[in-house]
């Protein structure tokens, strides 16, 4: 019997389906930038057309290669990490290059233009900026200025038109701040991020919301200034559980100041979560490194590094469909471990 299948195109495929021939690649290539319901009109038609895909079409969702910037200036470096892991895993997948920018000893604050022009100088098709140059809106600014296209991560407003991508960390806070009351926490402590993130606001919004819903006092001695670093965390812990009246749980707003807590509580003679619970954000890979692990919650970074990437992609090539799949807030999880439990 003569075999058919070779006589199809990925062209009918799509005009069966009624979609793109880019949507119809990104289904083959299993990229996960197309809607549950748009992949399974896909996957039908190539069913119903006896479709098999050759190597030319698994490459047309590409086109040519994309030089890619990674702007960063972070104190945490698991944070990085994945975010680094996350934004090269995309790159390779769609065959792109990734160029890393630290600008932490840089001028993007008071220079902004000639940062700009130093990135436009290196002929980057795009550049992804991580928190908190992603709410530095001069910098952003300059860079979209010379025309290069931009997508930030966690900025701070979250609902912008402009391209980003990020999680709600006000019910992140929110939601960790009910698990705490949940367990019979009610003099709970919050350790403040660098000031400078969008991020550290949001989280402490969600805190001081979720306290208020629960009619709890929030006195200012229970609120201490960090930096997201494990120093400012080992400094928080000495001053919070050095107080007349401790906290009997304290969250961080990060995953190394909380270890940082946890350590300046063994220094004081005490236990966690015996004594004190612990909490912390972002499930970076410190909180399974330290006893008691970190109840914590889980900021998919790798997948905002990643989602960043495809976003951007996507607007350079005019792709709105992808677009559209990239915008949507990802979700965050709570990750119950041992640093928390009913205070005694």
């Amino acid at each position: 019997m003569h075999d058919t299948r070779q006589s199809v195109t990925i062209k009918q495929v799509a005009e069966r389906a009624g979609v793109s021939l880019m949507t119809v690649s990104r289904v083959m290539n299993n990229t996960g930038l197309v809607k549950a319901t748009t992949r399974q009109k896909v996957e039908a038609a190539i069913d119903e057309l006896n479709y098999r895909p050759n190597i030319s079409a698994r490459r047309l969702a590409g086109g040519k290669s994309l030089f890619l910037g990674l702007i960063y200036h972070n104190p945490s470096p698991g944070y990085l990490t994945k975010i680094l892991l996350g934004s090269l895993d995309a790159c390779r997948r769609n065959g792109h290059h990734l160029v890393l920018e630290d600008l932490g000893h840089q001028t993007p604050y008071s220079h902004p233009e000639e940062t700009a022009r130093s990135l436009k100088r290196a002929g980057l098709d795009g550049v992804i900026i991580t928190p908190p140059l992603s709410n530095h809106h001069l910098f952003v600014d300059a860079i979209e200025a010379s025309g290069i296209p931009v997508v930030r991560i966690a900025p701070e407003n979250i609902h912008t038109d402009k391209l980003r991508v990020a999680m709600d960390d006000v019910a992140a806070g929110q939601a960790m701040l009910q698990h705490l009351v949940s367990q019979g926490h009610r003099r709970i402590a919050f350790v403040k991020g660098n000031g400078d993130h969008p991020s550290a606001h949001h989280r402490f919004e969600g805190f001081a919301k979720g306290m208020a819903d629960n009619n709890l006092d929030l006195p200012d001695q229970l609120i201490y200034q960090g930096d997201f670093t494990y120093r400012s965390g080992l400094d928080a812990g000495r001053k919070l559980l050095s107080l007349p009246e401790p906290p009997t749980a304290i969250f961080s707003s990060n995953d190394d100041m909380a270890a940082g807590i946890v350590a300046s509580a063994q220094m004081l003679g005490l236990k966690v979560p015996d004594d004190v619970s612990v909490a912390g954000f972002d499930d970076t890979e410190i909180a399974t490194n330290i006893w008691p692990e970190l109840t914590t919650v889980k900021q998919p970074i790798a997948e905002m590094a990643r989602r960043a990437v495809d976003l951007l992609t996507a607007s350079i090539r005019r792709d709105t469909e992808a677009e559209d799949v990239c915008r949507a807030l990802l979700d965050f999880e709570l990750v119950i471990r041992d640093s928390v439990q009913p205070p005694a």
